[in-house]
This record gives structure tokens, sequence and C-alpha cells, in this order.
């Protein structure tokens, strides 16, 4: 496929590829610059959009970033570029996490960065969490190996918890949930992201029942009740009695390993949706040094713990909003 002619119309749809990347709370903490002299798409950071309490180290906010490159990827593949990815490229900008340079394809297909993800770009709209309860069908050893594949192309890792491991990691997670109940800047801060209108946040639609057994510990945003009682007015649902939870490590854990950690992610997460399988992320225990250190211990994969991802069949989830390509775009030089 030769390349388009970069014009308006497929940068929109570029910008909107990227922009419908998951992020922490939906804060979408990006905004893109295209440098037309290079022909390359620049990834910077939203601080105003950063989580002060629940992500103080900026490390979820790469995550996100990270999976917003991913899916520019895909879409410049889609259009017959090959997608030249730099992390960081510069010290004195730190804000500016990546560069996305749209390269004419080499003549060689197989020489090509991206040639097997353009057939993900329609999945890209298709992709959302879902934090409904999942049915007791496991996955096919051939799906759990194309995640595998899909996350180590990119740099990380990702491996299946036993059933063991899977109750240490919801104990975690659960540990975290309990934090939050008591720590009113980190309750208001994620309130703060519930939101029924505008482009950012969570609509409380989109939140999801709770587990009626207690034994699924699914983020609850708002926290406590004015009488001390903790989702009770929430609506509550069996949830599948063995989760499955594939975690997402990178053997160092520095920022470029934070933007590598979200491009694996989303090519992750696409996979999945491609083959019908949903997904909800179990960020909670990663929001607390101690806890994320100890999700880490005892581990049969190598370094360190990036995501939990719980995987399975079920509804789709609903979308969540995005904020528009011309309002994402930064067009300033």
């Amino acid at each position: 496929m030769q390349p388009a002619v970069l014009d308006a119309a497929i940068l929109e749809k570029l910008i909107s590829a990227a922009v419908a990347a998951p992020s922490i709370h939906n804060t979408q903490p990006w905004r893109y610059r295209l440098n037309p002299d290079t022909v390359t798409l620049e990834v910077r950071a939203a601080p105003e959009r950063a989580l002060r309490y629940a992500d103080p180290m900026g490390r979820a906010l790469s995550v996100s970033a990270g999976a917003a490159v991913f899916n520019l990827r895909v879409a410049v593949a889609h259009f017959g570029w090959d997608p030249v990815v730099q992390l960081l490229p510069y010290r004195s900008q730190p804000d500016l996490l990546a560069t996305v340079r749209l390269a004419a394809p080499p003549t060689d297909r197989a020489e090509r960065r991206d040639h097997g993800h353009d057939d993900l770009y329609d999945v890209i709209w298709r992709r959302h969490s879902s934090r409904s309860p999942y049915s007791a069908r496991r996955l096919p050893a051939r799906v759990l190996c194309d995640l595998t594949e899909a996350a180590r192309a990119n740099g990380a890792t990702l491996w299946l918890a036993d059933p063991e491991e899977t109750s240490r990691l919801l104990r975690l997670t659960a540990e975290a949930e309990r934090r939050v109940s008591g720590d009113p800047h980190r309750l208001a801060e994620s309130r703060t992201w519930i939101r029924d209108i505008g482009p950012y946040g969570i609509p409380p639609a989109a939140l999801g029942p709770r587990d009626a057994t207690g034994r699924l510990p699914m983020r609850d945003y708002v926290g406590p009740r004015p009488d001390g009682r903790r989702g009770d007015d929430l609506p509550a649902a069996p949830f599948e009695t063995r989760p499955t939870i594939a975690v997402l490590t990178t053997d160092q854990d520095r920022r470029t390993d934070w933007l590598r950690a979200g491009q694996a992610l989303e090519h992750v997460l696409l996979l999945a949706t491609s083959h019908a399988v949903r997904a909800s992320l179990l960020h909670q225990a990663l929001e607390w040094s101690d806890l994320r250190w100890s999700l880490s211990d005892a581990h049969p994969g190598p370094g360190h713990v990036q995501m939990l991802i719980r995987l399975g069949y079920g509804p789709v989830g609903p979308a969540t909003p995005r904020n528009g390509a011309a309002e994402a775009l930064d067009r300033r030089r």
C-alpha cells in the first residue's frame, strides 16, 4: 500500500485513533503536535490532567501515553506509512514523551516495522473496558499465546497468574481499595473524574456493578457514602469465581519502560478485542509504592509489574467519551 497524502482529514483520523487509547480514569493526559517539516507527530504530556495523588511519579500517565503511541503506530501503518517511534527524544523537553515519524515504507514488506498491525485499525474503535461479570469460559491457549507474543513484541512480558497467585494479587488489590476509602485526597481526586458530561472522565453508567460476593475488588471510584457504607447503593452482581488475571511486566522501571508497557498493553487489549475477549484493568495496587513492590514478590515473571489485566468473555463495555481530534492537536510550532 502506497502512503496517502497527509491532509487534514487523515491527520484527524490519526489523532482520533491516538485519543481512543485507554488512560487512567479516562483523563486522556496527552496532547499532539505535528512537525510538518519532518512529518512527525509528537506525543506530549498534559500535566493539567495528571493525577497528583494516585500517580505522583507520572507512571500511569506514561503508560497511558504509550497506549496512544501504539494506536498511532497502527493508524500510521494503516494509511501506508512506516511509523518510526522515538521515546523521550529530548532531555530538554521532558513533556515530549514520544515522536512518531511518518516514513515511506521500505520496498520489502518484511522490513516494515508495523506491517502486522494495520489489521487492528478497525479494532481501535471497538475496544472498551468491560467492568461487568464474565462467564466461566476459559481463554483458549492460542489466544493467550497471541497476547503473550504481543507483549513481547513491544518489550514487555505477559504471564497468566495461577489460582494461588491470583488470590494474592486480588488481596493486594483489595488492600489498595481499603486504603483509598480512608484517604480523603485520593477519594476527592477519583470522584473528580466521574462525570456525566464532557469529553473526559468516566460516566456513572460505565462504572459497572460491584461483586456481590466481595471476591473481586473492582474499583470503587466514589468511596464511602455519608453513612459510612461502601458501595451499598451500587448495583451488585456475582462475578466469575475463577477470574483470569494476566500480569504485564517490564525488565526495568524507567520512563521508557512505562511507555513501552503502554504500547504492549494496548497491543494486548486490541488483540483481545479482535478475539471477542473482554478486559478490565486492576490498577489500584500499583498506585501505592509498597503494594506495587509486593505485586512483584514471588511471581514467576521477571521485572516490574506495570498492569494487572482481567480477561474473559462477557458483555461489551460501554464507550467512554473522548476529546475531539481538533482539541487534542496543538497547532503551535
